[in-house]
């Protein structure tokens, strides 16, 4: 399988490559090579588990290679008020504790492993582009202060400060938040595994599994056979093979990312003079970033699939221009597309799949925060912590009707969300 073409090939300065043999027998076998298997399998290795990952092509190759590199440790579209409302406020609040914590856990792996990933722990802004998207960031930023968590609210002055746009009307600051080079991350993730006994297997691509005799059996692409104790399905929106289940459970948005030539150290200065990453509150999400040589990246979805690629690509620097009074038009140097797993109610989930064998799936568009602490959650419940007791939801495996038409209403959701932000503004 061909590699995409991203900022992050071009620009990694790390890597890693599959030495160990695969094994015919493992104690767990983690079925995706993502943030989430990685995660999962670090801390089962931790742990002295006997661990393989399985990774159908190369490591990066899906959404946790092909992300825009943003740490941010909470929902995007799950208010904490509604979460309670859904969970109680026993399981919702544990829920919420455990995913604003996630970017300190992402920081704190990058230091103990000694990762080099550009990590940079400079904070996440949430503009709001309207008053009543201020007052509802100010209820948020009253809960999660009420949750000792490094956040606060800042007035117009200050986000026209820290961005240069004058539309918005306050922002929520998550001190905690930051951006990474995800894919010498996810290298790093690789490295560590192996370092307490775990192997890594990219081009093993899993096309049948099934229980037997206490164990799992699970069948390559190439005809080789593994069998496992337990399994972990880390697939993320795939649904072809092994996948096809537990992807039908979310809606699969495509995500084009796109990464400029360097910005003048001036422009820099005026749109991010702390080096935070933005992502504000409009239904057509306006997002951006540096990375480590001031490129500009930012990101969009296409209401219309055919030639989005490159059309994305000149419309999301065109939108970067006009919302940060660029002087001129960026030039492009790469663009690149993913697929994010989004639920329904926009929550985490933990699936169980038959006897020892488990599943996860739902960051929403968080992946990098979520996984750390959805591969620990993963991790604990195969040791055995009992399921009640995991701050992630145990749901069962239900696919969602009409999945192949879901797309066409994501696009049409997206039409109706840049018409309603026209509107407002």
């Amino acid at each position: 399988m061909e590699k995409q073409d991203t900022i992050w090939r071009r620009t990694a300065r790390g890597s890693f490559r599959s030495t160990a043999s695969l094994p015919e027998k493992v104690e767990v076998a983690i079925i995706g090579g993502g943030f989430s298997g990685l995660t999962t399998a670090l801390h089962l290795a931790q742990a002295g588990k006997g661990v393989a990952v399985l990774e159908r092509s190369f490591l990066g190759e899906g959404a946790s290679g092909q992300n825009a590199g943003f740490v941010v440790p909470n929902f995007a579209l799950a208010d904490p008020k509604a979460v309670i409302e859904k969970l109680g406020t026993e399981k919702g609040t544990a829920l919420l504790d455990l995913v604003s914590s996630g970017a300190d856990k992402v920081f704190d792996t990058i230091r103990q492993y000694g990762i080099s990933c550009d990590a940079e722990q400079t904070g996440w802004l949430n503009p709001a582009a309207t008053a009543k998207d201020a007052e509802t960031l100010r209820e948020r930023v009253a809960y999660w202060q009420s949750r000792n968590r490094p956040v606060r609210y800042l007035s117009k002055e200050e986000i026209h400060q820290q961005t240069g746009i004058s539309l918005y009307e306050g922002a929520l600051l998550d001190e905690s938040g930051g951006t990474i080079h995800p894919l010498d991350y996810l290298f790093g993730l690789a490295r560590a595994v192996e370092s307490h006994g775990g192997t890594v297997h990219e081009d093993s691509c899993v096309k049948a599994v099934k229980q037997a005799n206490g164990a799992w059996h699970i069948k390559l692409e190439g005809g080789q056979l593994v069998s496992a104790k337990q399994i972990v399905c880390c697939t993320n929106a795939f649904t072809e093979g092994t996948s096809r289940k537990l992807g039908a459970t979310t809606v699969p948005l495509r995500v084009y990312q796109v990464a400029t030539r360097p910005m003048d150290q001036s422009v820099v200065d005026r749109i991010a003079p702390d080096r935070r990453c933005v992502g504000d509150t409009r239904k057509n999400l306006f997002s951006y970033r540096l990375d480590r040589e001031n490129r500009l990246i930012s990101g969009g979805m296409s209401a219309l699939p055919f030639g989005a690629k490159q059309r994305l690509g000149k419309a999301i620097v065109r939108r970067l221009a006009e919302e940060l009074d660029l002087r001129k038009l960026p030039e492009i140097e790469v663009v690149w597309t993913g697929v994010a797993a989004i639920t329904t109610d926009f929550l985490p989930r933990i699936h169980q799949m038959g006897q020892n064998g488990f599943a996860g799936i739902g960051c929403n568009g968080r992946g990098i925060a979520m996984t750390a602490q959805l591969g620990k959650v993963l991790a604990d419940t195969v040791l055995g912590e009992p399921m009640e007791k995991q701050a992630i939801p145990l749901r069962r495996v239900q696919g969602l009707p009409f999945h192949s038409l879901l797309p066409i209403a994501a696009s049409a959701n997206l039409i109706k969300a840049r018409i309603s932000d026209k509107l407002f503004r």
